[in-house]
């Protein structure tokens, strides 16, 4: 026996969520997880970081357009604000301060309330900055911090609401195109549909394939982090997560302790990520450069995977060749801030539209989005810059 319905989106992470959040306002969804719960993967392993700061241009005007709905959410979305307050301080050695009044010159563009700030004032926001270390700084006073799981969550309640199906342990075996259709078979059974959506972010390429699609040629890539206890006797509550700006490590509170990155992008297959001790080592070494902290005992680390293409841009549209097949996927780490409005931007293609005119007012074109800037001249995806 067979399943028919109008979209199948393969993918319960963010993307995928967000994708049967909007889409099943107007069709029959049934979303593929093929692990035992959504969001297992990357969505679980998020930094939580609110930032309009942070990623290439197209990404930073997207994360704008998403800030409405994650400040003012639909009514019932979720039972807690998704926002709250963090605000974020990029630092800089001596040896970085040209590469910081560029970073603040491109970053006042977009968000003005960003502005310079003295070493000794970031010093008294964070003590444990080190003075000999430090010799300049900006503030983005309002980053937020992010209640991913409250934001999925919300997504995936408000798609069941509208009658969309959440199936996990599902994973995908195969997918043929016939009579107008796909097939897809799973784990958990097989399913029809005129259109499929891959969401499945690391495994991405692997779905096309599967389906007989060209890859856009995506790049997973690792990214480490971990716990360590908070400095004895001191309170990390009102602290801001403190950036490097060359993205050689970042910090900041989390459940009483401390979050540590060292921001690392090390290629990977798709997989279920996990630290290497190595990076754990080179994210203390550091942090203790920057910080009068010692590393003594980490709780806890682990690794997700942030997926990109060849322009780090995300990849939302229909396939050159096959229209029913929709990619979104290549958010490069960024899509749990960038959902609501990528979320929106799938729907609207798939229902004919163009992009939103809260996305399109950012100034971001779908030339920027669609996979057809990825194409080579005999239609092979372009290769990943390193």
């Amino acid at each position: 026996m067979s399943e028919q319905t109008d979209v199948i989106i393969i993918g319960g992470g963010m993307a995928g969520a967000g994708a049967a959040f909007e889409i099943s306002r107007d069709r029959k969804v049934v979303l593929l997880e093929r692990e035992s719960h959504c969001g297992y993967h990357t969505t679980g392993r998020s930094a939580a970081s609110f930032t309009e700061n942070y990623g290439n241009g197209v990404i930073r005007r997207i994360v704008l357009a998403s800030r409405a709905f994650l400040t003012e959410p639909p009514t019932g979305f979720c039972d807690y604000p998704l926002l709250s307050r963090r605000g974020m301080i990029t630092v800089a050695r001596a040896d970085q301060l040209e590469l910081l009044r560029e970073d603040l010159a491109a970053a006042q563009a977009l968000v003005p309330s960003i502005v310079a700030m003295m070493p000794a004032e970031a010093i008294a926001r964070v003590p444990v900055l080190r003075r000999d270390y430090l010799a300049g700084a900006y503030i983005e006073p309002h980053s937020m911090d992010i209640d991913v799981n409250g934001l999925h969550q919300g997504f995936l309640r408000g798609a069941r609401a509208s009658g969309a199906r959440i199936i996990t342990k599902a994973g995908v075996r195969g997918i043929v195109r016939q009579a107008g259709q796909w097939r897809v078979e799973t784990e958990a059974g097989t399913f029809l549909a005129p259109l499929i959506v891959n969401a499945a972010g690391a495994w991405g390429d692997e779905i096309a394939l599967m389906a007989g699609v060209r890859p856009v040629g995506l790049q997973p890539k690792r990214r480490t982090a971990f716990n360590i206890p908070a400095p004895p006797g001191v309170d990390i509550t009102d602290w801001p997560l403190v950036n490097d700006v060359g993205a050689e490590f970042y910090f900041k509170p989390d459940a009483g302790q401390l979050f540590v990155s060292p921001a690392d992008a090390t290629p990977s297959a798709p997989m279920d990520a996990f630290a290497e001790d190595i990076d754990v080592a080179i994210g203390a070494e550091r942090l203790e450069r920057a910080t009068t902290i010692e590393v003594q005992r980490v709780s806890r680390s682990w690794a997700g995977l942030r997926t990109f293409v060849a322009d780090g841009s995300p990849v939302v549209g229909p396939d050159d060749e096959f229209h029913d097949f929709v990619w979104l996927v290549g958010q490069g780490g960024y899509g749990i801030k960038t959902s609501p409005a990528l979320s929106r931007v799938c729907a609207g293609l798939i229902a004919g539209g163009g992009l939103p005119d809260d996305v399109a007012r950012q100034g971001v074109s779908l030339a920027e989005l669609t996979p057809h800037r990825l194409r080579g001249g005999d239609g092979e995806a372009q290769q990943v810059a390193p």
